[in-house]
């Protein structure tokens, strides 16, 4: 899988799964002309969408952005009804690095809507148990609240699987959290708890906007999906984070984009760097 090193962090992506969802409700309210310029869609209308972590490894520990579809955790109806053509081989994919499941040390969940969630936990002896026993899980208070706690839209998206078994080991922050070079904000947007994370190694600068900006076709902050709880917070989010990011020359990362795993923007928001997935 692609790597993206800095001075004294890397960032590598590892094989989450891969989800296939309406390309309509993906955009939102922009025309279908428009967006299939930028993304491509399937006979179904619907896009490919990864849900692949990223391993951090900084000053000597190791993070997950995120914790992908699982694997074993969804039905037949539902991995048909989300396009889940392939789990998570995430303990694989550690193994083949020389770590375990147990060696990661912190699991950073910008939000836990199943699709980022799924991975956190797994049955065993027919009880839920964590799939990073060693780990500290952070999320923002109000996206912990609500995933145990869901209303009557979000219940479709906030599993109790995924977050019994784990429940000792979530730190849940209000505005803000850190550690290191590495900073989670709550921003709102896609869900009322959502968060983006921002990496500071000397010079260069990482920003991981999570799902208000899926995809690099998502990079015009009009273009919210119809998923959005909040689109205008997503829009004025999305449009901080997008100047913020691009006046310090930052690499974008992204979870679900299937074209590219990072990119640089210029002043006039076009792709002038990019990691792209190998396929």
């Amino acid at each position: 899988m692609e790597k993206l090193e800095l001075r004294n962090i890397k960032l590598e992506w590892l094989n989450g799964g891969v989800t296939h969802l309406d390309g309509g409700a993906m955009f939102g309210v922009v025309p279908k002309p428009l967006w299939t310029r930028k993304y491509a869609v399937n006979d179904h209308n619907q896009i490919e969408l990864r849900t692949d972590p990223i391993l951090i490894q900084a000053e000597g520990k190791n993070f997950l952005i995120e914790s992908g579809i699982g694997n074993g955790k969804l039905n037949e109806k539902q991995k048909r009804n989300f396009g889940v053509l392939e789990e998570s081989s995430l303990e694989a994919e550690l193994e083949s690095r020389g770590l375990t499941p147990e060696d990661i040390d912190y699991v950073l969940m910008t939000h836990m809507h199943f699709d980022h969630a799924c991975g956190l936990t797994k049955e065993k002896d027919g009880e839920l148990t964590s799939v990073f026993p060693n780990a500290r899980i952070i999320t923002s208070q109000v996206e912990w609240n609500e995933m145990q706690n869901p209303n009557i839209r979000s219940k479709s998206t906030y599993w109790k699987e995924n977050w019994q078994g784990i429940q000792q080991q979530v730190e849940a922050f209000d505005k803000e959290w850190s550690y290191g070079p590495i900073k989670m904000v709550h921003t709102g947007g896609h869900s009322d708890g959502h968060s983006i994370l921002i990496i500071e190694d000397e010079d260069v600068t990482v920003v991981h906007m999570a799902d208000i900006m899926p995809t690099h076709a998502h990079q015009n902050p009009l273009w919210v999906m119809a998923y959005d709880d909040y689109p205008m917070d997503s829009i004025f989010a999305k449009e901080k984070w997008l100047e913020y990011g691009i006046s310090r020359n930052a690499w974008f990362t992204f979870y679900h984009d299937t074209v590219y795993r990072a990119v640089q923007f210029d002043q006039d928001g076009k792709i002038k760097e990019a990691l792209e997935r190998k396929k």
